[in-house]
């Protein structure tokens, strides 16, 4: 995972997330810290050389953590005829960087509750929406696949915030989730004058990471981006690879179509120069690996 921050000289983007943050619904928010082992994981993983080692070692000090790594490697995904029994087998099946893709997924959902009945499969969506981000971008060039992934697994963390700290937005959820007249962000603001995507990109930029995925998450709702020029081409791009991978996670789990696709599908698939035959095609390559996706 990349792990530049955003630039010292403070852009509008971070002017807007200091005003949100200093008054109106977000005041009072409670924006949770970077965990201490993603601190530690994204420093080993972003030298030229990392140690499988030291990643186990990070792994071992959380026995949940280590747990679900090798419930993982033990998926029928894997068809292994021995049961893996360690962190370090774990590792060495599923290498270095996806693992780091599942502890990083494992740190944040361990970070940000879901209590809420209404979020009862958020964390395997957001996993979904993410290993789909992740081939998306391995197919195109312009985004990084670990970028990808990243800003897959953010950009609806702001909904389980609310979710703890607005009162009312359990309602809110529901109307937005229902409601095909208007965008979801444009349900939430009516009724508590913030989203979740301002909420997910404060996260981001509390736990610093890559300037892309802070701009992406605060705008993955806004597809006139994806025309707009003075928007980076990385983030444009993140945007559209993000509702083609919610349309497949949608329909991997049941949902069918939905509103967002049918009236953006067709400016994100021109954004990332796709047809729909390619994405009917990652949906059956995807079909495993999500159906690998294994929680703690």
């Amino acid at each position: 995972m990349q792990t530049k921050a955003s630039q010292s000289t403070p852009t509008p983007a971070d002017r807007e997330l200091d005003r949100a943050l200093a008054s109106g619904p977000l005041r009072d928010i409670a924006i949770p810290p970077c965990p201490e082992l993603l601190v530690a994981l994204r420093r080993e993983m972003d030298k030229d050389d990392p140690d499988p080692q030291t990643v186990a070692d990070i792994a071992a000090r959380d026995v949940a953590m280590s747990a679900s790594l090798i419930r993982t490697a033990n998926s029928p995904y894997y068809a292994r005829s021995r049961a893996v029994t360690s962190v370090g087998e774990a590792l060495s099946l599923l290498g270095l960087r996806l693992s780091e893709k599942l502890l990083t997924a494992f740190l944040t959902r361990h970070s940000i509750r879901v209590t809420s009945p209404l979020l009862e499969h958020f964390w395997d969506t957001s996993t979904r929406r993410a290993l789909a981000m992740a081939h998306i971008a391995r197919q195109l060039y312009g985004v990084e696949p670990d970028l990808a992934y990243t800003c897959g697994l953010f950009c609806h963390v702001g909904i389980p915030i609310l979710m703890q700290g607005v009162r009312g937005y359990a309602g809110t959820l529901t109307e937005a989730l229902a409601r095909q007249d208007r965008s979801f962000t444009e349900t939430e603001n009516a009724a508590h004058k913030t989203d979740h995507a301002v909420v997910g990109a404060l996260v981001a930029r509390t736990w610093r990471l890559p300037t892309p995925i802070c701009q992406a998450v605060r705008v993955h709702h806004d597809f006139t981006v994806l025309s707009d020029i003075s928007v980076p081409p990385e983030v444009r791009m993140l945007v559209a690879m993000g509702l083609v991978a919610e349309h497949l996670v949608g329909l991997h789990e049941g949902v069918g179509t939905q509103s967002e696709w049918a009236l953006h599908g067709p400016a994100c698939r021109a954004c990332l120069a796709i047809d729909e035959s390619e994405v009917d095609s990652w949906l059956d390559v995807l079909h495993p690996i999500f159906e690998s996706v294994v929680q703690a």
